[in-house]
Formats: C-alpha cells, sequence, structure tokens
C-alpha cells in the first residue's frame, strides 16, 4: 500500500471573518480527501481554542510541528501573515507549496499510471 500524500492547509485564521476562513479550510480539505489525500486543519484548533483557550504562540507551536510532518502545502488565497509565515517554513525545508486544488488535481492526474498509458 501506497503511502498517501499529506497535504497542510495554510490560509487566513483571524484575518477577516473567522468562521468563513475555517469554513473555506474544511471544504478545501474534503476536496483533497476525495482526491485520496490526507488534508491537515490547523483552523479547526479554533474548536479546541473556544473550549480550552491557550496563548497564540502554543497554536504556532503546535501548527509548525504538524506542518513538519506533510508532505506539501496548499496555501489558500488571502491575506494571511501567519499562512505566510507557514509557507516560508515550508520552504526552508524543501516543501512544494501549491496555491489552489485545481494545482494539486493536474499534478496527480499527469502521475498517474492511467494519464501515461493515454
Amino acid at each position: 500500500m501506497m503511502r498517501k500524500l499529506k497535504v497542510y492547509i495554510a490560509g487566513p485564521y483571524s484575518k477577516g471573518d473567522v468562521v468563513q476562513n475555517v469554513r473555506d479550510a474544511i471544504f478545501a480539505a474534503n476536496e483533497l480527501a476525495e482526491l485520496g489525500l490526507i488534508p491537515f486543519i490547523p483552523h479547526l484548533t479554533h474548536f479546541w481554542h473556544f473550549l480550552c483557550p491557550h496563548e497564540l504562540d502554543f497554536w504556532y507551536a503546535y501548527d509548525l510541528e504538524w506542518l513538519n510532518v506533510c508532505d506539501v502545502v496548499l496555501r489558500l488565497p488571502g491575506e494571511s501573515s501567519g499562512a505566510d509565515e507557514e509557507v516560508a517554513f515550508a520552504r526552508q525545508r524543501g516543501m512544494t507549496i501549491y496555491s489552489s486544488i485545481a494545482e494539486i488535481r493536474s499534478i496527480l492526474t499527469c502521475e498517474s499510471p492511467e494519464a501515461k498509458e493515454a
């Protein structure tokens, strides 16, 4: 069995509407899961924080630990200094950064054995 690609979703959280930003991250993750990938949604710590608040540095450190074990990053659109820092962190580690699910889908299609035989 092949190991599935783990995708870290980086995108706006506190800039703009938090609820909309969390929703967008969840919908992106669902599309990635439908492609057979394993998404990580750091935005979901919103619910954890709601019940058990922590300092911002706790959440940054937590997210970077997960980013360290992911394979690639999907950078969602929108202004976000936190997401920009996550992308910079990922680049320092040589990770590939994608800017859309369509881009990821096209890479997967090009790499599939069926696409090469056609």
